[in-house]
């Protein structure tokens, strides 16, 4: 069974940061491209960052300079690090781990950003 299980969002005032991590299970970790997606409240979601299993990343323009992916094989964890949060980064984020059959989702976490 896979499971992709988030952690570390939470409120944080504007300019603050925060670090959020995916633990990934009953998959070859190694393998996939793992990534963040993130949904506001009446918007689609769009995708935040990725990194492939080759270590290669991209990110939207809204979050570069600010947000970081990184993953750790050895540990079956993404990371998503978060600087200088701005209101506007407020959101549910999910954690995606995609191969080259499935996509698998984990099920969100909350991020708040206060003005």
């Amino acid at each position: 069974q896979v499971q992709l299980v988030e952690s570390g969002g939470g409120l944080v005032q504007a300019g603050g940061s925060l670090r959020l991590s995916c633990a990934a299970s009953g998959i070859i970790f190694s393998i996939y491209t793992m990534g963040w997606y993130r949904q506001a409240p009446g918007k689609q979601r769009d995708l935040v960052a990725a990194i492939t299993s080759g270590g290669s990343t991209n990110s939207a323009d809204s979050v570069k300079g600010r947000f970081t992916i990184s993953r750790d094989n050895a540990k079956n964890t993404v990371y998503l690090q978060m600087n200088s949060l701005k209101p506007e980064d407020t959101a549910v984020y999910y954690c995606y781990a995609r191969g080259s059959l499935y996509t698998y989702w984990g099920q969100g976490t909350q991020v708040t950003v206060s003005s």
